[in-house]
């Protein structure tokens, strides 16, 4: 699945998803920059504490499916989007329009 007509849509959909990722994670605090930065000076409290757990937390989730999301983008640049990365068979479509970023067909997926 490599040429333009059949990866424009998924390429539009996965810029989407990957602007909006990059815009949670700098809402959250965690752009370009790195982490949150958090006052020295401030005295910790165990809910500033939980929520500063819940918000990295969530920083990593989002950044690992920034992650995905990129190295989809990348396989499209490539030529190589909808190649299972596992067995090199083609990813079924329904897949792909269900998880763009999918790296692995459903065989390969549950086997891991």
């Amino acid at each position: 699945m490599s040429s333009d007509a059949t990866t424009a849509e998924p390429r539009a959909h996965l810029e989407r998803e990957r602007d909006e990722l990059r815009h949670r994670l700098a809402e959250l605090g965690f752009g370009d920059a790195g982490g949150l930065e958090y006052d020295g000076n401030f005295a910790d409290s165990s809910q500033v504490t939980a929520e500063r757990g819940e918000a990295e937390a969530l920083a990593h989730t989002l950044r690992e499916t920034l992650n995905e999301v990129e190295h989809a983008l990348a396989k499209i640049e490539a030529g190589t989007y909808g190649t299972c990365e596992g067995c090199e068979q083609p990813i079924a479509p329904p897949r792909l329009e269900a998880m763009p970023a999918a790296r692995f067909c459903i065989d390969c997926a549950s086997k891991r």
